[in-house]
């Protein structure tokens, strides 16, 4: 699939039909998250891969999401950012968010091109996520990932922002390129 096509055609997907997606698809996706961007190139970042159902629905009552309950599998991302705190102190912990995300989204755009569907869970209680699958204390759960193949009975239109509401120039109240001017050769 095109870039932009993966990009505009992906969305969240909370209803899931019962064809279980093939684990070795999701693991793809996971490995195009090496590829983000990463402060002091140190990959901090982690995906746990869930297939057991009794974790699933324990998952899901952390998350106090029922939905999450309807997927074959779930991935957990977590940042283990000890080591870009200590490196980059005040900023470190910003940095280990910006890179999570960057990794995510190389990781969800990776899951639309293989046809696979999910949302990205933010809501849960991070200390139940890390009693669930023993995740130390100091280790970051970022976001969790139920995936399967969308079920088309629950289909809503996109949301699509209009360029014009996220755009500034040259400062943040600026909505307008000023004094353009063409480059000759």
């Amino acid at each position: 699939m095109e870039l932009n096509k993966a990009i505009e055609k992906r969305r969240s997907v909370k209803k899931f039909t019962k064809k279980k997606p093939d684990w070795r698809d999701i693991i793809d996706a996971i490995d195009s998250a090496r590829h983000a961007p990463m402060a002091g190139n140190k990959f901090n970042l982690k995906f746990i891969l869930i297939d057991d159902v009794n974790k699933i629905d324990a998952l899901a009552d952390a998350a106090q999401q029922p939905f999450v309950s309807g997927a074959h599998f779930i991935v957990v991302a977590v940042c283990d950012g000890d080591s870009t705190r200590k490196r980059f102190v005040d900023r470190g912990a910003m940095y280990c968010h910006q890179q999570s995300g960057a990794a995510i989204e190389n990781f969800l755009l990776s899951l639309q091109d293989f046809g696979l569907s999910t949302t990205w869970v933010g809501h849960f209680f991070d200390n139940k996520v890390k009693e669930i699958l023993g995740i130390p204390d100091n280790v970051d759960v970022e976001a969790m990932f139920p995936i399967g193949y969308e079920a088309k009975a629950m289909r809503t239109k996109k949301f699509k922002t209009g360029i014009d509401t996220i755009m500034r120039f040259n400062s943040y109240k600026n909505k307008e390129m000023q004094n353009t001017q063409s480059i000759s050769a």
